[in-house]
């Protein structure tokens, strides 16, 4: 195995000038965490081509997603970067073709593994610089557009490319580190709260033992009973999620009484049953939320556009 150099001069007018040559900070980086002994504890892969050690092939994996670039057939251009496999350690840059049978034959328990070396790299990481008794999780999905014909990709929301296959992963964020500590790749067209809840249980299951509070955010396409159910549950948890404009909602808005909040701003509150209370549905379906209502007068839909859920004419919700 190639080691790592020592002894590197940062120069923009040399034979060897790369576009990846910030990758040596990272590889830096994981050099001091001894990021490479860390993988090869927590994954067991047999091999029987040993030419790349598993992290190696792990770390090929991760650059070029660093590097920007977004297909393993545009990462063979390291293939031939010299400076590039000096900078990282490795003896040369796998081909296409070993990095897509290194995915293809991993065992079936290989994502579970990465998945527990993740959740350890979280929890020790998230205390630093200082120690954390309050995570802030932050849930949201996104579109990943694809071209072709991949697995798992349908055509749903697609904002960008209309009518295009997609994927809709869902994410969970912590939003005081930034770190994503949880995701779950979804169909294009799967709903927006489809597998929210398994989600967020699993990232609070990730949590530190420390962790002795729990706040989650989320916008309307989670404010569905599954999801709300898991939250209200957590003892440990607060949770603020944007609340769909179902009619019984809209009813109340004009029985309130504002308050001022700023010079732009009001504000109201109020409490509201939700769920249905019936002799087929148990009473512990039905909760009470808590319902902050804002609303401020605008000069113009543009104004307006970035806040609303529903208006009048001088005033939006």
């Amino acid at each position: 195995m190639r080691r790592s150099p020592k002894n590197v001069r940062i120069a923009f007018n040399h034979a060897g000038l790369t576009h990846f040559g910030g990758i040596h900070l990272l590889h830096e980086f994981t050099r001091v965490l001894h990021f490479r002994d860390f993988l090869a504890q927590q994954i067991r892969y047999p091999r029987r081509n040993r030419h790349y050690s598993v992290p190696q092939m792990l770390m090929a994996l991760v650059y070029p997603i660093v590097l920007g670039l977004d297909r393993i057939e545009t990462a063979s251009l390291l293939r031939a970067n010299g400076t590039f496999q000096y900078l990282t350690g490795l003896p040369s840059f796998p081909d296409p073709q070993t990095l897509r049978r290194f995915l293809l034959n991993a065992p079936v328990h290989f994502r579970e593994q990465l998945h527990r070396a993740n959740d350890r790299l979280l929890q020790r990481f998230i205390h630093l610089p200082e120690h954390r008794s309050r995570l802030l999780f932050d849930l949201d999905s996104t579109v990943v557009t694809s071209f072709g014909h991949q697995e798992g990709a349908e055509v749903g929301y697609n904002p960008r490319y209309r009518g295009k296959r997609s994927y809709d992963p869902l994410l969970c964020v912590e939003a005081n580190s930034s770190f994503l500590w949880d995701v779950e790749l979804r169909r294009g067209d799967a709903g927006s709260w489809a597998g929210s809840e398994k989600l967020l249980a699993c990232c609070f299951l990730s949590s530190p033992s420390e962790i002795r509070e729990f706040r989650v955010r989320a916008d309307a396409g989670f404010g569905y009973g599954p999801v709300l159910d898991l939250l209200e549950l957590r003892s440990t948890a607060q949770y603020a999620v944007v609340a769909p404009m179902i009619p019984s909602l809209k009813r109340e808005l004009g029985r309130l009484r504002y308050g001022r909040l700023n010079p732009s701003w009001e504000i109201a509150e109020f409490e509201h049953l939700t769920g249905q209370q019936s002799q087929r549905t148990s009473s512990s379906m039905a909760r009470i939320l808590r319902v902050l209502i804002f609303f401020f007068p605008f000069r113009s839909v543009r104004e307006a556009f970035p806040f609303y859920l529903f208006g009048s004419p001088s005033r939006v919700f």
